[in-house]
């Protein structure tokens, strides 16, 4: 009986070292990203006439980057929507729809992510962003370089964020290279210490 809580203590103590592990593997990712709030101080609004084609004209963004959308959801939504339905200001068929007022996305693929308020009218005055993830060309180096920026458009400052060195795609491939090893490892190590207690 002795013998059974010791084991078990051990798996603990050896779950907690993988989660420890896995933590400081996965911290170079996340402490790279940037937050990026949509439509800088103003949120995401039909007020003040905000130009969103403009606003991310001038950001660079990213794998790992968060936007963030804030808004007052009684009068707003965000919704991902196809190209074509970006275009059209249409609606009906979201890919995603957000209320809480203060939706963060992530991004997770290259290409592009299109948002459009559902309000009638609010899309075609203008509440709707192309966000263009681009295709990282250097990779220079194997291990991130994080640079303070601020992530907000130069004429309003909102929040600085810590965003992207040069090698962030290198970085990444590198790292999902890292964790399915990790794992493997792991898991291992973890099943021979149970079968051999």
């Amino acid at each position: 009986m002795e013998c059974k809580a010791v084991k078990t203590i051990n798996a603990y103590n050896l779950a907690a070292v993988v989660a420890a592990v896995l933590q400081l593997v996965l911290l170079p990712v996340t402490a790279n990203a940037a937050v990026y709030k949509v439509g800088d101080s103003a949120g995401w609004t039909t007020i003040g006439n905000i130009d969103y084609k403009k606003w991310a004209a001038t950001k660079e963004f990213h794998l790992s980057d968060v936007i963030v959308f804030q808004y007052n959801p009684q009068f707003h939504n965000v919704m991902q929507v196809s190209h074509a339905a970006y275009r059209a200001c249409n609606a009906s068929s979201p890919i995603a729809t957000h209320t809480t007022g203060n939706d963060t996305v992530t991004i997770t693929k290259r290409g592009h992510y299109f948002f459009l308020c559902g309000v009638p009218g609010h899309c075609q005055s203008g509440q709707k962003v192309d966000i263009h993830v681009l295709r990282s060309t250097t990779t220079s180096s194997m291990a991130p370089s994080p640079a303070v920026s601020v992530a907000s458009s130069p004429a309003s400052p909102v929040a600085s964020a810590v965003s992207p060195g040069p090698s962030s795609a290198a970085a990444a491939v590198t790292l999902s290279g890292l964790l399915k090893g990790l794992v493997s490892i792991t898991a291992a190590a973890m099943l021979a210490f149970l079968l051999g207690s």
